[in-house]
């Protein structure tokens, strides 16, 4: 595995049209901020910056995807996990902290819980605001159930909703989120009633 970057290159190299930015992401987005990272062990300023940004959104890519031998983390988790390897020097705090400002503290598609007692799934990030993202509400705690999906723009003007907290599909028995990010408002089908626990 370690030996993909260092393979990759010289297969680019004998492409033509590939840029020196895209060469160098290829080769060194594997590299850590801590000098931790491989093929070259660089650190710190060592690393090109389109390679530290490489290396960031590969990460999210990873560990938000669904892949054969494991299921990808909810958006709003695989960020919390991101920021301790921040932490831990895995990546420049500062490319970091600018991805984050990027897809919001609640990337989109990610599950929150909305007040008093809906759930929603954000659908889009507001440029004034970290907290403030576009929820589509779409599932009531109380009753269990999907209902009619209603966008709601918190922290703005007349919006009463906040978000609570952050959710997990699986407890709940909810599938198919991916749908109501994706698709608008009125195309988005709705779900038969679940029975999964509160």
């Amino acid at each position: 595995m370690k030996g993909r970057p260092a393979a990759g290159h010289p297969m680019l190299m004998e492409a033509r049209g590939v840029s020196a930015g895209v060469m160098d992401v290829c080769l060194h987005h594997h590299e850590k901020f801590n000098g931790k990272g491989y093929p070259d062990g660089l650190d710190g300023e060592r690393i090109s910056l389109l390679a530290q940004l490489g290396a960031v959104c590969d990460v999210y890519d990873a560990i938000t995807s669904n892949r054969p031998y494991k299921t990808g983390w909810a958006p709003a988790h695989s960020v919390q996990k991101m920021a301790q390897w921040s932490r831990e020097g895995h990546f420049d705090e500062t490319v970091f902290q600018a991805f984050v400002k990027t897809i919001g503290i609640y990337p989109i598609g990610s599950l929150v819980r909305l007040s008093p007692n809906r759930l929603g799934v954000v659908v889009d990030q507001a440029p004034a605001g970290l907290l403030t993202p576009t929820v589509k509400a779409m599932f009531t705690i109380d009753t269990r159930q999907y209902c009619k999906p209603e966008l709601i723009e918190i922290g703005q003007p007349g919006s009463e909703e906040r978000i609570v907290s952050r959710e997990t599909a699986e407890p709940r028995g909810l599938s198919g989120l991916d749908d109501f990010w994706r698709e608008g408002s009125e195309s988005t089908p709705l779900r038969a009633p679940l029975t999964a626990a509160p």
